[in-house]
């Protein structure tokens, strides 16, 4: 219930930040939107292209996990993630607070579910995000992308989202763990906190099939060094 009201609090509040007291957008604003959204990336930032296409891969990483836990949820996941495509946390946060503890899987994966389950779409979240922030980070102005901050309600928010989203991404992975049989190797939950969002691509990467409820549960283990504690 706590977590609930937290999380709740804070889409509140990031909803009243973002349409109050966010500065206003610039007049080119909507132009630059477009252009960003239509491939048009000539004379623009790479900072601020890499971090639009990176609010693109965090809501696929998220389905890797909201449409799995959505099989024991009365809410839609579907519904929230795919909003997040459209509006990030503001989407995704309602989900994240009203939803309930889900450490089992019932029933059986269809083709979408053994596609958002596979180690494969992992895996390809993980390259485009190291890909996408070396090139920002390469080639990025970052004066100019400061400037924009501070003055542009589009950049700023859109800013924000992805340091919520990357944050956010561990309240899922509690019950990913048991669903997959890693109860025991919660300590890696830490080590993606701390390292948002490629310890959350890496995990996405390695993590092992879900195991179903009607079947034989094993315990699983994570393909890494620490495999001989």
């Amino acid at each position: 219930m706590a977590r609930s009201i937290l999380l709740g609090l804070l889409w509140f509040g990031f909803v009243l930040y973002a349409f109050w007291g966010a500065p206003p957008n610039q007049p080119d604003t909507l132009a630059l939107i477009l252009a960003l959204s239509q491939g048009n990336w000539d004379g623009l930032n790479p900072l601020v292209i890499a971090l639009f296409n990176a609010m693109g891969i965090l809501p696929v990483m998220y389905g890797a996990l909201l449409f799995l836990d959505g099989r024991g949820q009365k809410l839609p996941a579907w519904a929230f993630a795919a909003g997040s495509f459209f509006l990030g946390a503001f989407a995704l946060l309602p989900y994240l607070a009203l939803r309930r503890d889900n450490p089992t899987f019932v029933g059986q994966k269809n083709i979408w579910l053994r596609w958002q389950d596979s180690r494969l779409l992992g895996l390809f979240c993980l390259i485009a995000l190291v890909v996408l922030f070396i090139y920002g980070l390469g080639q990025g102005d970052w004066s100019d992308y400061g400037a924009k901050f501070a003055n542009d309600r589009f950049i700023q928010v859109m800013s924000l989202d992805f340091c919520l989203l990357s944050l956010l991404f561990p309240i899922l992975l509690g019950d990913d763990f048991d669903r997959r049989g890693l109860t025991e190797k919660k300590g890696w939950l830490w080590a993606i906190a701390f390292t948002p969002p490629f310890g959350a691509a890496l995990y996405l990467a390695l993590r092992p099939p879900t195991l179903t409820a009607s079947g034989n549960v094993t315990v699983a283990s994570m393909p890494t060094a620490d495999r001989g504690n």
